[in-house]
């Protein structure tokens, strides 16, 4: 496999959004087989997608296309800036913060900076929890049905990759977040007739 060549193909793949905001990166030394890092805000430049092309030759073609798709989806969805209680208190905070720096009020900024760190600490939660996992995993197999993929082909072939994934990174023992994402897609690839809540945290 040329890295060069699967890179293009993956680029290809990928929803146009998801060209413009990430880059592939081959990263040979990483255990994973895929890394997608969680971006900050503030980050303006292309958000990586590590790959180690060492692990990722291993896996069928089908199972490459619909990590790939996982991990733009997870990068492109990152929600710091959707309006909801949270980033209004974080804007609140941030602003009182000033304010009370400003004036050298020592209790007004600690109240502020309190109040932005918990809400700040709260949206990081609500990106990183098993419920947008689940949503991660369906708007993947949703670009993946552009790609002519079907639903169950798709759910398939990404609850075979979370598992082939594993083994690759030498673990024996899926983590307890893609236990429910195999079963989520279990049901989907209609593997099995129990799913997971309809809402999980």
């Amino acid at each position: 496999m040329s890295i060069d060549a699967e890179i293009s193909r993956l680029l290809d793949i990928m929803p146009a959004s998801g060209r413009m905001l990430t880059k592939i990166v081959s990263k040979p030394q990483q255990s994973k087989v895929i890394d997608a890092p969680f971006a900050s805000p503030w980050n303006r430049e292309s958000r990586p997608i590590y790959i180690n092309f060492d692990l990722w030759r291993r896996l069928p073609r089908g199972q490459r296309d619909l990590l790939i798709l996982r991990s733009t989806n997870r990068l492109i969805n990152i929600r710091w800036f959707k309006p909801d209680v949270n980033q209004l208190i974080v804007l609140a905070g941030t602003i009182g913060l000033i304010v009370e720096t400003g004036q050298g009020d020592a209790i007004g900024i600690l109240i502020a900076g309190g109040l932005t760190a918990i809400s700040a600490r709260q949206i990081w939660r609500d990106n990183q929890s098993v419920q947008r996992e689940l949503d991660t995993d369906e708007a993947a197999i949703k670009v993946a049905l552009r790609r002519g993929y079907s639903e169950v082909e798709a759910a398939q072939n990404l609850l075979e990759a979370i598992e082939n994934a594993a083994q690759l990174e030498g673990r024996s023992i899926l983590g307890f977040t893609e236990l429910i994402r195999t079963q989520h897609l279990k049901s989907l690839a209609n593997l099995s007739n129990i799913d997971v809540p309809e809402k999980i945290n």
